[in-house]
């Protein structure tokens, strides 16, 4: 159903059974698929996917031009997955050339009110944004994060899937997957114990990431040497590979 007072352009291309709310605007190349609904006085620009069972709630801004001095009004893309919650004041914006064109969002995320994507980032399926966490460009989030309240995020940064941010977190470097990390500047404080334990991780999973963590994070060492270390329990534990693959690529180095 469309509410009378919705403004929809003709080229969207709507699924029959969308709900769209009174004083709404879809812009042109929207597309938007099967089950989702879009509260009153939401404002969906495109061009921009989104994709089943969304629910958007009032006062949201999707797929608006991205917020870059560099940007000349090229047509690039937001692409939203399925299953997503955005809360109140939302504010997700499409990619740039310099990019790769899109910013790209997966399924079953949460982003709480007044939570911001900018161009370019890359945010995988299950995070939770709390309250007025913000990505600046071209950031990548792993998936089943959770960003605290208030975090902030600098251009560039990797965070790793299944890590946590604590409220007011300002990151300006990576986090590697499975850790904790706290602070402005935030740094990298432990092994996400709890929200692994919660996702059925074992202690014996979960000590021999508290062991990489402390070799590779806390260590003196060459990190060579401490990476070959690594290997045995590496080849034992794929979440420990990823782990150490992270840091071992980190581009913008690790906060720790």
């Amino acid at each position: 159903m469309i509410h009378d007072t919705a403004i929809v352009d003709a080229s969207a291309k709507i699924a029959a059974d969308v709900e769209i709310g009174a004083y709404s605007v879809i812009g042109a190349d929207v597309e938007i698929a099967s089950g989702t609904v879009v509260g009153p006085h939401v404002v969906v620009m495109g061009p921009s996917k989104i994709g089943q069972d969304n629910r958007i709630f009032q006062f949201s801004s999707i797929g608006e031009a991205p917020q870059d001095k560099k940007y000349q009004g090229e047509k690039t893309w937001l692409e939203l997955g399925d299953r997503n919650v955005i809360r109140e004041f939302v504010t997700l914006n499409r990619g740039t050339d310099e990019g790769n064109g899109k910013t790209i969002i997966g399924s079953d995320n949460l982003f709480m009110a007044y939570s911001h994507v900018a161009h370019d980032c890359l945010v995988g399926n299950h995070t939770v944004f709390a309250n007025a966490a913000s990505l600046s460009g071209h950031v990548e989030v792993g998936d089943y994060t959770i960003l605290g309240g208030f975090t902030s995020v600098h251009q560039f940064t990797l965070i790793g899937s299944k890590s946590f941010c604590g409220l007011g977190s300002v990151v300006t470097q990576d986090i590697p997957p499975f850790t904790t990390a706290a602070g402005n500047r935030a740094r990298v404080i432990g092994i996400n114990k709890e929200g692994l334990k919660r996702k059925g991780f074992s202690a014996e999973l979960i000590q021999a990431l508290h062991k990489s963590f402390r070799q590779l994070l806390k260590s003196r060492g060459s990190k060579e040497e401490i990476f070959e270390n690594l290997k045995p329990l590496c080849d034992e534990y794929p979440e420990v590979a990823e782990f150490v693959d992270f840091v071992k690529n980190s581009k913008r180095g690790i906060a720790s």
